[in-house]
């Protein structure tokens, strides 16, 4: 029942014009950055660990941004509910699938990564148009069922197939020996039963996921990178695509997971206003 409520309140609220959608967006950054304070020590303890080198004044105003930029991804996944195809290839540009294609045409299987950054949901109605293959995108499931079967039931739209992270295993083995892509969100917090693997990850340690690893030496499939961005016009992206492994046999233990951190602090770096800085990313701490 409260399923079937909130996914009914979801539809009636994607029903809405982006321009009314935006407009709210405008009004919930005031009320989470001045009034609720939604997290608000969480991102500038976050920001000022993750940037010592900033002034106090430096990371005030990417906090702002951030703030501007989050309340959007909130209306954008609502309105995800009722985007058609051609509305979401208009909104997000993939500028050179072709790198995936290429190991299609291989026979390979794609271990895709990608991060909470950017527009990181539309990214998903993204990959599963640009292919007929399987889709897999491995998520962490939500502690609210209800909620978590309504989120999935949106990603699931065009074709992708959700994988609970601990199921993985057994969907590529069934997929053996034929083209797909299984997209992980490779920077969220693992449990401590989950990785054991710490790396200094935008000036802290970090404790990393290494399932992206694991699956890329036990399939020997190529590891792509997805980066998920911003154009300057307010709600487009472009996702761009970079191998970072072509044979993962070539890498020695944790280089792979190494790799791919590196280039989501690279991205991150690059525009820090769109990763997701609410997220408590270091509440892990290394075990004494």
């Amino acid at each position: 029942m409260r399923k079937r409520s909130i996914d009914v309140l979801l539809y009636m609220l994607s029903l809405l014009p982006f321009w009314i959608l935006y407009g709210i967006s405008d009004a919930l950054y005031y009320v989470l950055f001045y009034v609720i304070r939604y997290r608000k020590h969480v991102v500038f303890d976050n920001l000022k660990n993750s940037f010592p080198e900033k002034s106090e004044q430096e990371r005030y105003q990417l906090a702002k941004k951030f703030y501007r930029f989050f309340p959007d991804l909130v209306i954008e996944a609502i309105k995800m509910r009722t985007m058609s195809a051609e509305q979401v290839l208009e909104r997000i540009e993939l500028l050179n699938p072709e790198e995936v294609y290429r190991h299609f045409e291989d026979n390979k299987g794609v271990i895709g990564v990608t991060a909470h950054y950017g527009n990181w949901e539309l990214g998903i109605y993204s990959l599963s148009l640009m292919t007929n293959n399987p889709r897999l995108v491995i998520y962490k499931p939500l502690n609210d069922k209800a909620f978590n079967e309504v989120y999935n039931g949106l990603r699931r739209r065009f074709g992708a197939t959700m994988v609970p992270m601990k199921q993985i295993l057994r969907h590529v083995v069934r997929l053996k020996d034929m083209p797909y892509i299984s997209m992980f969100v490779a920077d969220q917090t693992p449990t401590y039963q989950d990785s054991d693997y710490f790396m200094e990850f935008l000036n802290q340690e970090t404790l990393v996921y290494t399932g992206t690893e694991r699956i890329a030496r036990l399939t020997k499939n190529p590891v792509v990178y997805c980066h998920i961005g911003r154009k300057t016009k307010r709600g487009h992206y472009f996702c761009k695509f970079t191998t970072l492994v072509e044979n993962p046999d070539d890498y020695q233990e944790h280089e792979i997971t190494q790799l791919h951190n590196r280039f989501t602090e690279q991205i991150i770096r690059g525009q820090p206003e769109y990763w997701l800085w609410t997220h408590r990313r270091w509440k892990r701490k290394r075990r004494i």
